[in-house]
């Protein structure tokens, strides 16, 4: 069953498939992206709870203020939240607004709407964590070298976060644009 918009921009169901349902690999790539930020979220969960985690005593020590502590639990909430809408575009939600959502439930989510911001996210998070492999490279002073270890272990799927997003964006286009009419025919992909 298909769901197509009714003169009002709102949905209605239909008997035939509007899109192609999501490949099995563009699944699984779109839940791989919350469980690659879990691991350093949890980190910073355990920092918020007061466990030093493999900082050393004078590195600890910045990060037991209460508004380090807000920062901390607001970015690991923010980062898993933001992983977790890539589900959408391989879910009913990314294509049709849940109807609980004031003003605009009901209404099919236009592609370029979810394509554009995912596609922006995936390359701004490609650029933000490309530098994640080499965490041993770099001087982490504050941290005993046990902490250095897991936290770069920590870190280390969050280099895939990116790539992921943007995987799942390309089939979620390819799933989306408009057929295009060619001269062989009624319609080409």
């Amino acid at each position: 069953m298909t769901l197509r918009a009714a003169p009002d921009n709102s949905v209605t169901a239909a008997s035939e498939t509007s899109v192609a349902p999501p490949p099995r690999w563009a699944v699984l790539a779109a839940h791989l992206t919350a469980l690659v930020v879990l691991p350093s979220g949890l980190w910073r969960i355990a920092l918020v709870l007061g466990y030093p985690a493999g900082y050393t005593e004078a590195g600890f020590a910045p990060f037991e203020t209460a508004e380090s502590k807000v920062w901390m639990l607001t970015l690991s909430v923010i980062c898993e939240s933001v992983a977790l809408l890539t589900i959408g575009l391989v879910r009913p939600w990314g294509e049709v607004v849940p109807r609980w959502m004031p003003l605009i439930g009901g209404r099919r989510v236009r592609p370029l709407a979810a394509v554009v911001p995912a596609a922006v996210g995936a390359a701004g998070l490609t650029l933000i964590w490309a530098n994640v492999p080499w965490w041993w490279t770099y001087p982490h002073e504050e941290m005993t070298a046990t902490g250095n270890l897991v936290v770069g272990i920590l870190y280390q799927p969050l280099f895939l976060w990116g790539p992921l997003t943007a995987a799942v964006t390309i089939s979620y286009y390819r799933r989306h644009r408009p057929l295009r009419r060619g001269a062989d025919g009624p319609a080409a992909a």
